[in-house]
């Protein structure tokens, strides 16, 4: 029974670990994203992945990948080569993904030097190496230090909480994004929640959140 009741502590443990390795990881996100395009563009450029919070899910999901896969290797070399893989799988697969569910995409390197249907491309490949070297020889290390804290009683009452606050943002920024695709293809309300969705979460609204996504005239599958 002890043995159970051991195993049962060490999934639960296991998967607080990955959520806020995901949450960590999204909102790292946030920032970098907010950098770069405030560099690149030289104005504030606010970039989001949900309708609340600072939160860019895919580095989040890069996170977990990296802590899963990256922490196991030794090597620099072969972290930035795994990363560099792994994160091109990764742009490409969530690209796919948006464009499939809501018609849209966040990212569009066409132009760019050895890209894939525009999802992925070399150089940010690149990048993705170079983050996982740094997720090696920083972040990780980091990361070990810290998470004794998410077993302590207080955390664990936050994360009840936040668990239960991005259950809500995941799924009212999936309905209204999806709730907008079908606006545009000109589909009436035919429920309460369309109707909700259409009077809360309109289209300047959305675009403003979402404001480097772009909509899909064709398909690129």
């Amino acid at each position: 029974m002890k043995n159970k009741e051991s195993k049962i502590s060490g999934i639960i443990n296991f998967i607080i670990k990955i959520f806020w390795i995901f949450i960590i990881g999204s909102v790292f996100g946030f920032f970098a994203e907010m950098i770069y395009s405030t560099v690149y563009t030289r104005t504030i450029v606010i970039r989001k992945g949900l309708i609340y919070g600072p939160f860019v899910q895919v580095y989040g999901m890069g996170a977990i990948a990296y802590y899963l896969l990256i922490s196991k290797v030794k090597d620099p070399k072969e972290a930035f080569f795994s990363g560099l893989i792994m994160g091109g799988i990764l742009e490409y697969v969530c690209s796919f993904f948006q464009e499939v569910l809501f018609g849209t995409v966040s990212w569009d390197y066409s132009d760019l030097f050895m890209n894939i249907n525009g999802r992925t491309c070399i150089l940010y490949c690149f990048y993705w190496g170079i983050i996982a070297v740094i997720f090696l020889k920083l972040v990780y290390p980091w990361l070990e230090k810290i998470m004794p804290l998410i077993y302590k009683k207080s955390v664990r009452i936050i994360t009840i909480f936040l668990v239960i606050f991005m259950t809500f943002d995941v799924t009212i920024s999936c309905l209204a994004a999806n709730r907008q695709e079908k606006r545009h293809k000109n589909v009436p309300a035919k429920s309460t929640l369309d109707e909700f969705l259409d009077n809360t979460y309109p289209d300047e609204l959305l675009d403003k959140i979402y404001n480097n996504k772009t909509e899909i005239k064709s398909n690129r599958r």
